[in-house]
């Protein structure tokens, strides 16, 4: 990383931002010219998402990828500030009045390990790049799941629906609300449904969603 919080050149032509046309619900790139027209994946015309519209600053390979294990498992801390903005970025088409950032939540032991969850830390910053509200404990974990690498959605939609709920202290938040779900990686989006599907049934209006890295099968 650069002192001014941006990527050095190499790493910069090595990191696959996301530019142009994507798909409105996932954020993946699609071929094809940007002409305001909301366009989809095949991913997400044959999986129906409960969340409205959702965006990533990078595809999960090459520098991007790195990025998001730097992040995860090394405690590279200085990645925050300019993923958050690439993010804020990423996420100025979905933004609105009265939006709250609410992060994916890790488990007490997985937070214990790691001393840090990610993607809270990248909510934060986010919001504070967009003057929104961020509400780092409004979901919670309250059972661990095995890894889900290596499982379709089917199986992974399987593992986590019934591993997430609103916090009860801060429930309250989700009334009529707009919330922009975040986290610093999408693979299939089972996760993100599962806590999408938690905020509407606790009144939120409306679920959008925002990652740092979005897994592509083309990429």
């Amino acid at each position: 990383m650069e002192i001014d919080f941006a990527l050095c050149g190499p790493c910069w032509r090595d990191t696959p931002f996301i530019f142009g046309l994507c798909c409105e619900t996932c954020g993946v790139p699609l071929p094809g010219e940007n002409n305001d027209t909301p366009e989809y994946c095949d991913d997400c015309l044959r999986y129906a998402k409960p969340w409205s519209m959702g965006r990533a600053a990078v595809l999960y390979r090459d520098n991007g990828r790195k990025l998001v294990l730097g992040l995860k498992h090394a405690d590279r801390h200085d990645i925050v500030r300019p993923a958050a903005r690439w993010m804020a970025r990423a996420a100025q088409p979905m933004t609105c009045e009265g939006m709250i950032l609410a992060p994916v939540p890790l488990h007490w032991t997985r937070m214990l390990r790691r001393r840090f969850n990610q993607s809270a830390v990248l909510a934060r910053a986010i919001a504070h790049q967009l003057g929104l509200e961020c509400c780092p404990d409004l979901l919670v974990r309250h059972a661990r799941t095995p890894v889900l690498d290596g499982l379709g959605y089917d199986q992974r939609h399987a593992t986590v629906c019934d591993v997430f709920r609103a916090h009860p202290g801060r429930a309250h938040h989700l009334k009529d609300r707009t919330i922009l779900l975040v986290d610093d990686v999408m693979t299939s989006g089972a996760t993100l449904s599962a806590l999408a599907q938690i905020c509407l049934a606790g009144g939120a209006t409306d679920v959008r969603v925002l990652v740092l890295a979005r897994v592509s099968k083309d990429a």
